[in-house]
């Protein structure tokens, strides 16, 4: 292949530049990275261990903080209700310790990527890429991500291939939960306006929703910009070969993922 050329839908005429490679990999990431939360397997590892698909996630998600109160949790997490936080991860870690959750979410989820990726090629270039960009991030204020990150990966290709997904996702959320702060709106209001449809599932009530606005609209697209900040310089680490594989990469784990 040339200088130009074309890897999955993507056409590269020219070196991408980081801007642009967060434009493309990251909602990817953020679309593809929670695939194994509520997958079979996991359903099936979670009430193999006493706990149903929601304490699973809970526990499994945020055990990678340790033994905490609800509100560590919460301020990890962001966009739920907190009395939805509280009740779920105390009567989950009242069945499993959180550190055994979280290591046996990361199980699950590496099941998933050998059940579904095991036939892609080039999975040792998109892991490459995708560890480099995990290790150049800044963890400060990215208290789940910094949870994920120093949690072991395994060796297998298909399984560490999705684990980094997983990870990729929780460094943007929570650069994203750091800049929707930094940018004056609260969680809730953030998730009204982003996931309109699924306040309940959050836990909130559709009768009581936040103040509404353009100023809340924008504000919120200041914090989908600064997210872009946040996470620009670690992306910005891959040289275009390292971004073409991880670009790839994501191609090929979506199709996987669908069939």
């Amino acid at each position: 292949m040339g200088p130009g050329g074309r890897i999955g839908r993507f056409a590269y005429d020219a070196p991408m530049t980081p801007e642009e490679l967060v434009s493309r990999a990251c909602p990817k990431i953020g679309d593809l990275g929670w695939a194994y939360y509520f997958a079979p397997g996991t359903l099936a590892k979670g009430e193999s261990l006493g706990l149903d698909a929601f304490h699973f996630y809970f526990l499994g998600r945020g055990g990678v903080l340790g033994d905490v109160e609800p509100e560590v949790v919460v301020s990890a997490f962001g966009y739920f209700n907190p009395a939805v936080v509280a009740q779920m991860w105390n009567e989950g870690k009242a069945i499993m310790a959180p550190r055994e959750a979280a290591r046996a979410y990361a199980a699950c989820c590496a099941d998933l990527g050998r059940a579904r990726l095991g036939g892609l090629a080039d999975l040792a270039g998109f892991c490459a890429a995708a560890e480099t960009v995990a290790e150049a991030a800044d963890p400060v204020g990215l208290s789940l991500f910094a949870g994920f990150r120093a949690e072991p990966l395994v060796d297998d290709l298909p399984g560490r291939a999705l684990q980094l997904l997983a990870l990729l996702r929780e460094f943007r959320g929570s650069a994203h939960l750091l800049a929707v702060r930094a940018s004056g709106l609260d969680a809730k209001t953030a998730h009204f306006l982003r996931r309109p449809n699924d306040v309940g599932m959050f836990g909130w009530s559709e009768d009581d929703p936040p103040l509404l606005g353009g100023d809340q609209v924008a504000a919120l697209a200041r914090a989908d910009a600064l997210t872009d900040s946040l996470v620009r310089d670690a992306y910005g680490t891959l040289d275009e070969a390292g971004g073409r594989a991880l670009l790839a990469g994501l191609d090929g784990i979506e199709v996987a993922l669908a069939a």
